[in-house]
């Protein structure tokens, strides 16, 4: 068993400091600490073969309650919605992108037990490795007490009011959001063409298309690829707002 608030790659931060962020007292500690340890730790420790002991299978329970809670919380907060549009939310909620936010909001780095290789690579503030954290933590809060405390977890960390206003999300990465909703409903992934690039080098104008299979497709103009390609996939995703409705 790793010790009590430490996490055997140097840091010195209690695991009670954790548990008291994410407003849940365990009661098989065992189950977090798990959920805390990267596979990195384990390969470097353990000889193969001797038993699953990272958060690997604990991230693959914990994206599946994540996506049922997170679907069941949009259906009773926009009832009036379509399905295009929660799908739209529901991509965003249940992201790599949402999710490292969450972990960064509850300093998630400082509490990862990790291997040698790992720490020095700088995992604590790897994306992917706090994105599967959270759910590794859905998921021990799950096997810990059940579904009503997995369910309160994820209710009061994941959406955010800052992050709708009218029920639509108010993030400015619109090629993220189109991205995972295109995802969602299962439609091809989008593809950025520059159709022109206009005026002198100190004051470029660049003309972006954005296509989503053969239905979806707009174009924009901004003063650098990336606010055009912004734009373009903004107007796409109105459009698949609209198609929701």
């Amino acid at each position: 068993m790793l010790p009590t608030g430490s996490s055997t790659t140097g840091s010195t931060v209690s695991i009670d400091e954790l548990e008291s962020d994410i407003g849940y007292r365990f009661r098989n500690r065992e189950l977090l600490l798990r959920a805390l340890t990267h596979r990195s730790r384990i390969y470097e420790k353990n000889p193969p073969g001797t038993g699953q002991n990272d958060n690997e299978q604990l991230e693959f329970l914990g994206d599946s309650i994540l996506g049922f809670v997170i679907s069941e919380y949009l259906i009773r907060r926009f009832p009036g919605h379509p399905e295009g549009r929660l799908s739209k939310l529901k991509a965003h909620l249940v992201s790599a992108t949402r999710l490292y936010e969450v972990a960064q909001s509850l300093n998630l780095g400082d509490y990862l037990i990790l291997g040698r290789g790992e720490e020095m690579s700088g995992g604590r503030e790897k994306r992917a490795l706090l994105a599967d954290a959270i759910e590794a933590i859905i998921a021990a809060i799950y096997l810990d007490s059940g579904m009503d405390d997995a369910r309160r977890f994820i209710e009061d960390q994941v959406p955010g009011p800052e992050l709708f206003e009218d029920g639509e999300i108010t993030t400015s990465d619109h090629k993220s959001a189109l991205q995972e909703l295109a995802q969602a409903l299962k439609l091809p992934q989008p593809k950025y063409t520059i159709l022109s690039e206009e005026g002198p080098e100190h004051a470029k104008m660049f003309t972006v298309e954005v296509r989503v299979g053969k239905d979806w497709v707009s174009k924009a103009q901004g003063n650098s690829k990336k606010s055009a390609g912004q734009k373009a996939a903004q107007l796409v995703l109105n459009q698949l707002s609209d198609w929701g409705r």
